[in-house]
């Protein structure tokens, strides 16, 4: 039984046992069957007699009375009788069972079978009477709440999730995970009684379930919002935990976003490429979602061929009537010359417009792609937004993280039907960056970014409740965010291998002494120091070492240095350099300080070798140039490149390069990553070698230590605030402990 209460107690010199079956008869009291209504029909308790000496042996007390079974002695009807008026001293009601012709059915109020369940049954059982109930389960009925979609689909889904359209919650029971009608749920609400039949079964209710079925609304949210919610099917009511299913097309519209096997397309003919296995699935889901007008985010490892992915789309497109038009593309001003080439090649019968630079022209276009650069957009979102773009697509998405910056704001003004993200990193140093960008695609689905922060961010970032926010989140986003790894089984199999190397070198001796120096200043001054001015002290000390570690005159901004002999990390780069252009390699020399690249390339020149400089102060059209001279040129023509991280760590191809170095850290592993994959990307046929330059005992030693822990951590894509951030929260103990320098 799921629900018997056998409630036994006292004890008694006779013979049998009494027990009281309880049945659900009609509301009439008709032996015409039980009432399949929730709140139909009424019980009544039937008399039952045990004997003791034979526990299996049970009858009814009417047919005891009646002497029909012989089974039980003479005797046996005056102790029945007995102990049924010592019961009904227990409870009262028991009184109308005790009649001249014997014992019968008792038909019961809803009050009384309510005492049976509470007082009356702890009376009862004192005098040794226990109490038989229907099978019956409390655990049959559930509660969830339900999105109410309406009847019919939005005739522009996109329109309608991205405006101020609001659905509502409302409470739906089910038995036995199958939901209750609409009537069934009206009679449940109207019973008065805690155990009902239902369905052909026994059901126990629980009275918050009977309240739920009473008053069903639970409240309103905005549409885009409860498509997050019926995709996690989970939400928060009054701080608790409720399951969550969409209900009509809402639901049909979670199952065709949710299918990871959509339907199946083929390669535009107008494309000038064959697509690798993992670009047509990427080709194929992107058309689905900008199809139902929701946005995307392609987050593939750089050099896994987004571009050409994004091409196919725009042709792909161009074959429905409804969807063909202009594709605007926005992007960095290093890349803007690889998107026009791309098309080119892969899409010759495009036309290609740049809306770019002083003299540029009207952006307005019917077909074929535009390209402009984020800069420009946000100088002249009115003019771009005065066309009505088929697809948008953000290239570097990372570039809008911040959802307040300009050109956020600006980007969010440009009308689209389709809208779709490129970033390698979508999450770079928090969360919010990642509810930026797919704020942007998909405007609402992740709710406010104060809700989103509440909901999932400061459970995944502090720790607490980590595993279940991440998996939540995880699975709202997982429709509208494609992420594959060159490493991931079956990407790029053809991709040579990349080696990683750390290289410890020591510093000069001027070096430590301008390091000791510069700590034993700071830290007192950081003693003396609270607030912003404390963490702005932080920052500067951490910088100043990062500048010291790489060369002195770097720190010290000297106008006209000597710059050999003075680094021991320009000394290990020195090695590197020959060692690799003896062997006719080419490498790319990344830093993140301009005035560091100026230096590195005018000892390099000054040694006879030929470089590149790349930074954010070179023109697009310089750019391009430098980016096909290195590509092109032959081996030990131009063997070095130099680049400032920020401004070229993304969207570049230079797979000519089989060499990369991290002349210094980055606070973030996933920007040296974008740096690496410059070179270790879909084209190259070397194997790639990547040198990271720390020097010992420094900073930059235990930051290593820190990144390798935090790239784990990123490879979830759930990272915490910025290492510069967190390092400026640290106590002076733990801040002294970090930047002491440890000679070996």
């Amino acid at each position: 039984m799921a629900l018997e209460l056998i409630i036994q107690g006292g004890s008694s010199e006779t013979s049998v046992r009494l027990s009281l079956r309880l049945e659900l008869g009609t509301s009439s009291g008709a032996a015409d069957g039980p009432s399949d209504r929730p709140g139909g029909g009424g019980f009544r308790a039937v008399l039952q007699v045990h004997s003791k000496e034979e526990p299996a042996l049970v009858i009814d007390g009417a047919e005891l009375w009646a002497g029909t079974d012989q089974r039980f002695g003479h005797q046996s009807r005056v102790e029945m009788m007995i102990r049924a008026r010592r019961a009904a001293r227990a409870w009262p009601p028991l009184e109308r069972l005790i009649r001249p012709r014997g014992p019968d059915s008792l038909e019961l109020t809803d009050h009384e079978v309510e005492q049976l369940l509470t007082v009356a049954a702890v009376r009862l059982a004192a005098v040794g009477v226990a109490l038989h109930w229907p099978r019956a389960r409390s655990d049959l009925l559930t509660a969830k709440v339900v999105v109410n979609g309406g009847r019919t689909p939005p005739s522009d889904l996109g329109a309608f999730l991205g405006s101020k359209a609001v659905l509502s919650f409302d409470w739906q029971i089910a038995i036995g995970g199958q939901l209750l009608t609409a009537q069934e749920m009206d009679e449940l609400a109207e019973a008065h009684r805690p155990i009902v039949r239902l369905r052909d079964q026994w059901v126990v209710l629980d009275p918050a379930l009977v309240a739920k079925a009473r008053d069903r609304s639970v409240a309103t949210v905005p549409a885009a919002e409860a498509l997050s919610v019926a995709l996690s099917g989970a939400t928060a009511i009054h701080r608790y935990p409720v399951e969550v299913s969409p209900d009509t097309w809402l639901g049909q519209l979670r199952q065709q976003i949710a299918d990871t096997h959509p339907e199946t397309i083929e390669a535009p003919s107008a494309l000038n490429a064959s697509l690798r296995g993992y670009q047509l699935r990427g080709l194929k889901w992107l058309a689905q979602m900008t199809s139902l007008g929701l946005g995307a985010c392609l987050a593939d490892d750089m050099g896994l061929g987004k571009t050409i992915t994004l091409i196919a789309l725009h042709l792909h497109r161009q074959s429905n009537p409804h969807n063909a038009g202009p594709t605007l593309v926005v992007c960095p001003a290093s890349v803007l010359g690889n998107w026009q080439k791309e098309i080119e090649r892969f899409a010759p019968s495009e036309k290609v417009h740049r809306f770019h630079g002083t003299r540029r022209s009207s952006p307005e276009a019917d077909s074929g792609f535009v390209l402009t650069t984020y800069s420009t957009m946000r100088r002249d979102a009115p003019r771009i937004a005065a066309t009505r773009w088929s697809l948008l697509i953000a290239d570097e998405a990372q570039n809008v993280k911040n959802p307040m910056s300009a050109t956020a704001r600006a980007l969010r003004t440009i009308p689209t039907q389709a809208r779709v993200a490129l970033t390698g990193t979508p999450v770079e140093n928090s969360l919010s960056e990642l509810w930026a960008i797919l704020d942007w695609t998909t405007p609402g689905l992740l709710g406010t970014l104060p809700t989103f922060r509440a909901r999932w961010a400061i459970a995944i970032e502090s720790g607490h409740d980590r595993e279940r926010a991440a998996a939540e989140l995880a699975t709202v986003i997982r429709p509208f965010l494609l992420r594959r790894r060159k490493s991931d089984p079956g990407i790029a199999p053809e991709l040579p291998p990349k080696t990683e190397t750390d290289h410890p070198v020591p510093l000069t001796r001027e070096q430590v002494g301008l390091y000791e120096a510069v700590v034993r200043e700071a830290l007192a001054q950081i003693e003396r120091s609270d607030g912003m001015a404390r963490r702005g002290l932080i920052l500067k000390l951490l910088t100043g070492l990062k500048q010291i570690c790489n060369h002195p005159a770097q720190f010290l901004k000297e106008k006209q240095p000597k710059i050999a002999n003075r680094s021991g990390k320009l000394d290990r780069l020195d090695e590197l350099v020959d060692i690799i252009t003896a062997e006719e390699g080419g490498v790319l020399v990344f830093t993140q300080y301009v005035a560091m690249a100026k230096l590195i390339d005018h000892h390099l020149r000054a040694r006879g070798l030929a470089t590149q400089l790349l930074h954010g102060g070179t023109p697009v059209a310089r750019r391009e140039q430098m980016v096909a001279r290195f590509q092109a040129s032959d081996p030990g023509s131009t063997p070095v490149f130099l680049l400032s991280l920020k401004a070229a760590g993304t969207g570049l191809n230079l797979t000519r390069a089989d060499h990369v170095i991290q002349y210094d850290r980055w606070w973030n592993p996933a920007v040296e990553d974008q740096a690496t994959d410059r070179a270790y990307r879909i084209g190259q046929h070397k194997p790639v070698q990547v040198h990271r330059l720390i020097t010992q005992g420094t900073v930059e030693d235990r930051i290593a230590r820190m990144l390798r822990a935090k790239r784990a951590v990123a490879d979830s894509v759930l990272t915490t605030k910025s290492e510069a951030a967190h390092l400026s929260e640290l106590s002076n103990i733990e801040l002294a402990d970090l930047v002491t320098l440890r000679l070996p």
